[in-house]
């Protein structure tokens, strides 16, 4: 039977090697490469690394800030001016929808009337699918569509003009299409006055500012936005509007669109306060050279903006009607930006992820010696030791003598440095 030795010695030497390895200090072996083009590339990596974190991350991305996008914000808007059509003068109550004054609303340019229509039988309009006909057998009675405009009666009619004939229905009479009459309201719309009043709040930073000068006078009364001169004046005409978006304004108010007005407040609350100023622009929102997306359908001659209402009246006991087809531009008003301010934990985060990417360097400098170097083996000899395990026979005999076979374990270089 063989015999057993006791494994005190080994428990011993196990908790004095994690003692030791809780209390000792290691550093890594420095080695010097007299390398003119290896230097260049280590130099050239650390300063393009030190200039993306300066400029980039801390004067561009100023991410020693702490931020907050998206402000709390109210829009209130009020519309100011007078037009006429062919036989009308206009006003705001009239051509303005909603008249709430919210963040949006539409001026309308363009209505197409169907006046003294009443509750009768009448040709249906030649613009609805499969409604025209040739005889009373074309036609169910009873039937109704979704895109027409009532009842279908089961006869046969001629239609208003023509030689066409549709199907009859019971409706309010005659349909617009049978009719109609155009009024341009646009003649002198590019001179409405629009006041886009704005406020906004970070409540992360309790900052708060508005888009309105603070003056005693009756500064209002008599000014219009201009980004240079009056940028605290939002008093907006029409035809600026419109021609900031791009847009032909004689077009638009024909066809209808929608214009977004976009303020936004970018603030670096570093500064004084009088330098957070708020930034205007226009674009048009719906995409007017792709039919279906922008809302027009040619075949009906419909646009995005046309909208139907009606005003009813009682004439000779009998219950009429106005319909009113309105075409128009829609104005959307978007508020949003980005405000920071000085903060000392991304900045200590952003400092430490600058200091660890300078490693970069000498990364890719030991890749390059471990790879492509003429010298690549001795260099790999003298950064990286090769220690071989001591038997247990040698523990408190101090180090090897010289032609030991464990001379691999003790460093080449007393001083920790080496040069190529």
């Amino acid at each position: 039977m063989a015999p057993t030795y006791p494994k005190a010695p080994t428990a011993w030497r196990l908790a004095r090697g994690c003692w030791s390895a809780f209390w000792d200090y290691e550093t890594p072996k420095v080695i010097v490469v007299r390398n003119r083009r290896l230097g260049v590339v280590y130099r050239a990596v650390q300063l393009l690394i030190l200039l993306y974190f300066v400029w980039y991350v801390f004067i561009v991305q100023k991410s020693y800030q702490d931020s907050e996008t998206g402000p709390e914000s109210s829009v209130i808007t009020k519309v100011k001016g007078i037009t006429e059509s062919e036989h009308k003068v206009w006003d705001v109550e009239e051509y303005v929808k909603p008249p709430e004054g919210g963040s949006v609303f539409s001026i309308i340019t363009r209505i197409e009337v169907t006046p003294f229509q009443t509750l009768g039988a009448c040709p249906e309009s030649i613009r609805v699918p499969n409604v025209t006909c040739r005889s009373d057998a074309n036609c169910t009675a009873g039937e109704l569509d979704m895109l027409g405009n009532g009842l279908r009666t089961g006869r046969c009619v001629p239609y208003y003009h023509g030689a066409a004939k549709t199907c009859e229905v019971s409706g309010w009479c005659p349909v617009e299409d049978g009719a109609s009459v155009s009024h341009f309201l646009g003649k002198m719309a590019p001179n409405f006055t629009i006041l886009i009043k704005n406020s906004i709040h970070y409540p992360k930073f309790q900052f708060s500012k508005g888009n309105i000068a603070h003056r005693e006078d009756d500064y209002l009364r008599h000014c219009t936005f201009d980004q240079g001169s009056d940028p605290y004046c939002p008093i907006f005409r029409l035809g600026f509007i419109v021609e900031q978006a791009g847009e032909n304004f004689t077009e638009l108010a024909h066809r209808g669109g929608v214009i977004g007005v976009v303020i936004n407040w970018d603030c670096d609350l570093d500064l004084p306060a009088s330098q957070c100023n708020p930034k205007y622009s226009f674009r048009r929102l719906d995409p007017k050279h792709v039919p279906a997306s922008s809302g027009y359908n040619f075949s009906l001659g419909k646009s995005l903006l046309h909208p139907r209402f009606a005003k009813y009246f009682n004439m000779n006991s009998t219950i009429t009607r106005t319909l009113i087809k309105a075409y128009g531009i829609r104005i959307d008003v978007i508020v949003h930006g980005q405000a920071g301010k000085f903060s000392l934990i991304p900045t200590i985060i952003n400092l430490a992820t600058a200091l660890t990417s300078i490693g970069v360097g000498s990364f890719l400098c030991d890749w390059i010696l471990l790879t492509f170097m003429n010298k690549n083996k001795v260099y790999s000899h003298k950064k990286f030791d090769k220690m071989v395990n001591t038997p247990d026979q040698h523990i408190g005999q101090g180090l090897p003598t010289s032609g030991s076979p464990h001379q691999d374990s003790i460093p080449t270089d007393p001083k920790g440095l080496a040069q190529l």
